[in-house]
């Protein structure tokens, strides 16, 4: 069981923490779709990811996020309901890390596919702004 390479615009099946919870104490999520957004050099050891969650709960006053399209739901074998990538909180953790898990029903695989270009240009550039204004919540794991 290989793990995919840690590419920005990867979604993975992964226990995402989000920061209310691991303020409450907590040290582990719900496994959910999340979508890498930054890696660290391969030859870094250890290597580090960046990940985004990604959520059916609609966007709050306080959380930040881009709804994903039908059609890419779709293409990524994602559920019908909608979906955002929360784009003001981020987990970073390893690569690979004990969070990954494989994808229901499919042993094999740790991975959804990419989300495209276009789309993971807007996801980045909204997270990068909100990181550089300071107003991007993250969870060390």
């Amino acid at each position: 069981m290989a793990l995919p390479d840690p590419k920005p615009g990867l979604i993975v099946r992964y226990d995402y923490l989000w920061t209310h919870e691991a303020t409450a104490g907590r040290d582990q999520g719900k496994p959910r779709p999340a979508c890498l957004v930054a890696a660290t050099d391969p030859a870094v050891v250890p290597r580090y990811v960046v990940l985004l969650p990604i959520t059916h709960t609609l966007p709050t006053d306080d959380t930040v996020g881009i709804e994903i399209p039908a059609r890419v739901k779709q293409a990524l074998s994602l559920d019908d309901t909608p979906s955002w990538v929360i784009v003001s909180e981020h987990n970073i953790d390893e690569w690979p890390n004990a969070g990954l898990s494989p994808l229901p029903g499919l042993p094999d695989t740790f991975s959804y596919g990419f989300i495209p270009p276009g789309l993971f240009a807007q996801i980045r550039a909204r997270f990068l702004e909100l990181a550089r204004a300071k107003q991007s919540r993250a969870v060390h794991r």
